[in-house]
């Protein structure tokens, strides 16, 4: 089920550079948020990955650790960049923008050390309970997807 106005509101949304952790536990499950149903943000009460918007001129990957600072609290020991989507606006709004994902690696009861400070919920999902769930952001669904099925790309 949608989050109420998901399609109708009319709330101005800020576009740009984004960057998103595919965050793995050491069970293989993948640590979601479920983001607040603001209006004014992307994809508002849907599951998505962590992350947020890159500041001008700063780098993906201090963008990417300053977001799961200010949003759990985590410190990852490495960020591994897995892949990035370019995306072409320029016809609707001129802009063009990318969300590059990377992969950070963690251990259940370090999650269960984290304050969550953005969204309304965390939680650890396989890849089929993300993939089944109704409110997945598109993009963060098919990234776990592609990072799911890397073995197979050729």
């Amino acid at each position: 089920m949608l989050p109420v106005n998901f399609l109708t509101d009319t709330s101005t949304l800020e576009t740009g550079d984004a960057v998103a952790a595919i965050i793995v536990a050491e069970d293989g499950r993948y640590l979601m948020q479920l983001r607040d149903d603001i209006p004014r943000i992307f994809y508002p009460g849907f599951w998505s990955c962590f992350g947020g918007q890159v500041s001008d001129g700063e780098d993906p990957v201090v963008a990417l650790k300053r977001e799961l600072r200010e949003e759990l609290e985590y410190e990852p020991a490495e960020c591994l960049k897995l892949m990035g989507f370019d995306f072409d606006l320029s016809i609707i709004n001129g802009k063009k923008c990318y969300r590059h994902y990377y992969l950070a690696t963690t251990t259940a009861a370090e999650i269960a050390r984290f304050s969550l400070h953005e969204g309304a919920a965390m939680q650890l999902f396989t890849t089929a309970e993300i993939l089944a769930l109704p409110n997945v952001a598109p993009y963060d669904a098919f990234a776990l997807w592609l990072y799911t099925a890397r073995g197979r790309l050729s």
